[in-house]
């Protein structure tokens, strides 16, 4: 089976320093570009953080200091990330939640503004999540009847991901065989931002989701608060989520000109 495309997709899979959006870095990036045509294109680079890599993440994906020592770090890689990505929608195994969000943060650091929010993204764990509840490697035995060799390697997760995702499109026939319908099966709430920090109101306005003004427009805290912006905008957010509190303030006072 071939995945139906009208644009490529880039499934990705990245190990980190950590889990923390807003503060972890990217160790290793693995890149799976399919096109409409069913050609590939996969590349993958270990990565320079910057920043030590913790031994309790090391003995999970196996990348140590000085593996990465010797290593571009992710600002040189960028324009080539951005490359392979620009025109591309976006897959991976819990995405939404994590590799997209850490990759946004990535990019920003990098001055890449690539809004990862207009790409569709099609996360493979959330539709496993809601077919069977298990994980990567229990997926790829259960879809593909194969056992997951080099398992926490980005090259090899991020083929096992792609082709989990063909053998649901075989196995169930309610799965439309088509990225958008495939991004909206495996989203969660729609949120602003990718760390959930602002969210929407039925009428598709921002609103905070989080501290004393949860559930409150953005735009009414903006503007009888204002130091709560700059309070944000200094603070442990993640780039994005920052991003998106600028884009609000910028669009109020557009519509005051």
């Amino acid at each position: 089976m071939e995945l139906k495309l009208n644009k490529p997709i880039c499934f990705f899979d990245l190990e980190t320093t950590g889990v923390n959006v807003a503060s972890d870095r990217i160790v290793e990036i693995s890149i799976l570009k399919v096109f409409p045509n069913g050609n590939k294109e996969s590349h993958t680079w270990r990565v320079n953080p910057e920043m030590p890599i913790p031994a309790v993440v090391t003995a999970i994906h196996g990348i140590t200091d000085e593996m990465v020592a010797g290593e571009p770090t992710f600002k040189v890689l960028a324009p080539k990330v951005y490359a392979l990505i620009k025109d591309s929608d976006l897959g991976g195994f819990n995405s939404n939640r994590f590799d997209i969000p850490l990759l946004a943060e990535e990019l920003l650091r990098a001055e890449i503004d690539l809004d990862l929010k207009k790409a569709l993204s099609v996360d493979v764990q959330t539709i496993f999540h809601k077919k069977e509840k298990r994980t990567l490697e229990a997926a790829y035995k259960f879809y593909c009847d194969k056992s997951l060799e080099n398992a926490h390697s980005a090259s090899a997760d991020t083929l096992a991901t792609y082709e989990v995702l063909l053998s649901q499109l075989e196995r169930y026939d309610d799965l439309e065989n088509d990225v958008s319908s495939l991004a909206i099966f495996s989203s969660h709430r729609q949120f602003a931002d990718f760390a959930g920090f602002i969210g929407f109101t039925k009428d598709g306005e921002e609103v905070f989701n989080f501290g004393k003004h949860k559930g409150v427009l953005v735009e009414d805290v903006l503007e009888k608060e204002p130091g709560y912006y700059g309070w944000i905008q200094n603070a442990d957010f993640p780039l994005y989520t920052k991003k998106v509190l600028t884009r609000v303030k910028l669009r109020k006072l557009n519509n005051k000109l």
